[in-house]
């Protein structure tokens, strides 16, 4: 498989095409040093066998950000560092801090906008960047990762709706203006050989905001100036995101929000369409920086068929790789029927919205890391069986069954549906300690057939239950 390809980034050869992109974890302190928890996350992540994995979004600057990791003072490396020395043991991957400068928001529903910024302050940007990736490099770490993506600060210099009228902003060549300056800084700081990637929005995905129509253009001028990878992020943005009395604008609770991180409600490789449009212009340039694709790729296939058809160059899983961080080791070694698979019901991201420990809907309850264990017996059901039934009630299909058995305990459920003749799909999961499910999608004139299977912490899978049929009245 090309996905189990190794991939040259500058300097740094990566085993593999998978990425796993920067995830909010708010396991770190106020104080933004690691701990303990920060710590378990991420060399988890290191041992499921990932190519790269770039940590959270560290601060260059030291405006109060919360429970986030910082990078913006020389006290912060040598947690970085042991930080970094312990992925590398635990893994073939690489690893790269994502650093980030944002603007200051207020529970009063207040937020500081690029407009607001002095002409001194916003000359300030690049030089903090710069010093941050030199401590992510004497911390240890393979690559540097620029955030410039979602609400923050260099994305809302590239924003349609920054509104200053000097020249960081108007037009394109004025918003792109900063963010060059930032990565010229940086390449200038740590030299040509270190690999520097850039997350930005392909498409702001909000009234008046850009599309890949000038995405394209900015990952041109980005490529052109040197990055060494371009990760494709989507929406996430201040614009439209939904107030709430007494809490500060989170900028992932609106279209944008949805759009960063697509839900069950979207299909597969719902963002693809925009990584895919910029890899094809920069080839067109000549160019062939290598181009991450992200937004609900969960399955082998559909990454390979990906990187197959040149689309992109690295794919980039985070919910999949939060719900179970073995999913390249496992699949590298023909297993994904062992893999335990997102569902995407963006528990992670509520949690997020609500300032709280982010953790995955599927893992038992009161975990903050996902479960491990080497174990190689499936649940089984109990004697009287899984008695999966099915009632239609409120315009939709609910099941329910036993509760299966496991030595260690029953991770959780995994519902299978078919329509008609066509062949059963996996359409969603439940952790262990639920027995039922209701299947909202289910309309008249068609007949369904359903069946669940039982999971383990090592995602060993019980035989399917007997099934059921329904034909909606």
């Amino acid at each position: 498989m090309k996905l189990f390809s190794p991939l040259a980034v500058n300097s740094m050869t990566l085993p593999n095409r998978l990425v796993v992109p920067a995830m909010v974890t708010r396991l770190s302190g106020e104080d933004g040093f690691v701990n303990q928890p920060i710590t378990d996350r991420y060399v988890r992540f290191a041992q499921g066998g990932a190519g790269l994995v770039v940590l959270e979004a560290m601060a260059v600057h030291g405006s109060k950000s919360g429970p986030l990791l910082r990078i913006s003072g020389d006290e912060f490396v040598t947690g970085l560092r042991d930080l970094a020395s312990k992925m590398h043991d635990a893994g073939p991957g690489k690893c790269a801090p994502q650093i980030i400068h944002f603007l200051k928001i207020s529970r009063t529903g207040w937020r500081q906008k690029v407009q607001d910024l002095s002409v001194a302050e916003v000359l300030a940007i690049p030089g903090l960047y710069a010093q941050a990736a030199v401590r992510g490099l004497q911390a240890g770490f393979d690559a540097i990762e620029l955030h410039m993506a979602h609400a923050y600060t260099l994305s809302s210099f590239l924003s349609r709706h920054n509104g200053r009228r000097d020249d960081y902003g108007g037009s394109l060549q004025r918003r792109l203006r900063l963010p060059l300056e930032t990565l010229a800084a940086v390449r200038a700081a740590v030299g040509a050989n270190v690999p520097v990637g850039i997350r930005f929005d392909g498409e702001e995905c909000v009234k008046g905001g850009y599309t890949l129509d000038e995405a394209r253009v900015m990952a041109l001028r980005f490529a052109q100036y040197g990055v060494d990878w371009l990760s494709i992020s989507a929406g996430g943005k201040f614009e439209d995101a939904q107030p709430r009395e007494g809490e500060p604008l989170y900028p992932y609770t609106g279209y944008s929000g949805e759009r960063c991180m697509p839900g069950r409600n979207y299909p597969p490789a719902a963002n693809l369409y925009i990584a895919a449009g910029i890899k094809d212009h920069l080839r067109q340039h000549g160019l062939f920086t290598p181009v991450v694709a992200t937004g609900k790729i969960n399955r082998p296939e559909l990454a390979e068929d990906i990187l197959q058809a040149g689309q992109a160059d690295l794919i980039g899983m985070a919910r999949p790789i939060l719900a179970d961080p073995d999913w390249p080791r496992k699949v590298q070694a023909g297993r994904f029927d062992k893999v335990i698979r997102c569902c995407y019901a963006n528990v992670c991201k509520a949690k997020d919205e609500r300032f709280q420990t982010v953790t995955c809907f599927l893992w038992p309850r009161g975990a903050i890391q996902a479960p491990q264990s080497t174990d190689t017996t499936p649940p089984v059901w109990p004697a009287k069986g899984a008695a999966l039934v099915a009632d239609i009630s409120q315009a939709r299909v609910s099941l329910k069954w036993n509760a299966a058995e496991d030595a260690e305990g029953v991770y959780g459920y995994d519902i299978w549906r078919a329509e008609g003749t066509s062949p059963p799909q996996r359409i969603d999961a439940v952790p262990g300690a639920v027995h039922a499910y209701h299947d909202s999608n289910a309309v008249a004139g068609l007949n369904y057939r359903y069946f669940v299977q039982a999971y383990d912490f090592a995602g060993n899978r019980s035989v399917a239950s007997s099934e059921v049929e329904v034909s909606m009245p």
